[in-house]
């Protein structure tokens, strides 16, 4: 298997470089600086540029970057990101090349999921047991709906937690603490919620990155994720000042809690 690699990316991003001792690939390169610092740091190759959704901060690196490397750039089919030569979506045909992101100098292959609700086309990349969500699911949160509804996030999160627990989450930003301080007045009753924020803590104390997390952990700890959790359920409806039951409401009462936190 090839290696994860942060890149830190302006205040908080992540730019993730899949790497081996020749070539690299990048997922969301909102700027080219740190990436081109990387590579020829490291004496790399940068083979592909693979984007979640069109926000700047995503892909505002790449033009920088293909005029150093003439490399595939994978994309979301819906959105406009000028830049992307090869358009994904999400296809029930796993062989489908429309579907897929072939990297073939690690022999890795990552499919394209659907996952609406940042952005009204966001994508992930999902395979070998890797997932790269861009600004969907965060450690412990998930992203603003600037584009899409609260049940296509719903759905998008429902499609995130339905992969293999073991599967390691790569997000897009370092949220992870300000996310767990706002999970613990949601849900103070979490006993795995309390543990995370301590060893989470101790990571940001020492400037390490708090990810990749997994799916396992954010069904375990991510509000977001726990819609149809009794202790969730109740502290939204305080926050609405009405009574939720279904998993929709309860999602859109957390997200604009959180909005406002």
């Amino acid at each position: 298997m090839p290696h994860i690699v942060a890149i830190r990316a302006f205040t908080d991003n992540y730019i993730w470089m899949i790497r081996d001792h020749y070539h690299a690939a990048v997922i969301d390169p909102g700027e080219a600086s740190p990436v081109l610092d990387y590579l020829q740091q490291e004496e790399l190759k940068l083979v592909a540029i693979l984007n979640t959704h069109h926000h700047n901060d995503h892909v505002g690196g790449n033009a920088a970057l293909l005029r150093e490397f003439t490399v595939p750039v994978y994309g979301p089919a819906s959105e406009s990101i000028p830049t992307v030569t090869r358009p994904l979506k999400e296809c029930p045909d796993h062989e489908n090349e429309e579907g897929n992101a072939y990297l073939p100098d690690f022999s890795l292959t990552l499919r394209a999921l659907d996952i609406p609700g940042h952005t009204a086309g966001h994508i992930a990349y999902y395979g070998a047991n890797l997932l790269f969500c861009g600004d969907t699911l965060f450690a412990c949160g998930c992203g603003r709906l600037f584009e899409g509804t609260a049940q296509q996030m719903v759905d998008s999160l429902r499609k995130l937690a339905d992969l293999p627990k073991e599967t390691e989450v790569y997000c897009g930003h370092e949220y992870t603490l300000n996310n767990i301080r706002f999970a613990r007045v949601v849900e103070p009753g979490n006993q795995a919620l309390i543990e995370r924020e301590i060893a989470v803590e101790a990571l940001r104390k020492q400037n390490i990155p708090t990810l990749p997390s997994t799916i396992g952990m954010e069904k375990a700890i991510n509000p977001f994720l726990r819609c149809d959790q009794p202790e969730i359920i109740r502290n939204a409806g305080v926050y609405t000042g009405k009574p939720l039951s279904d998993p929709v409401s309860v999602f859109a009462a957390l997200r604009d809690w959180k909005n406002h936190f």
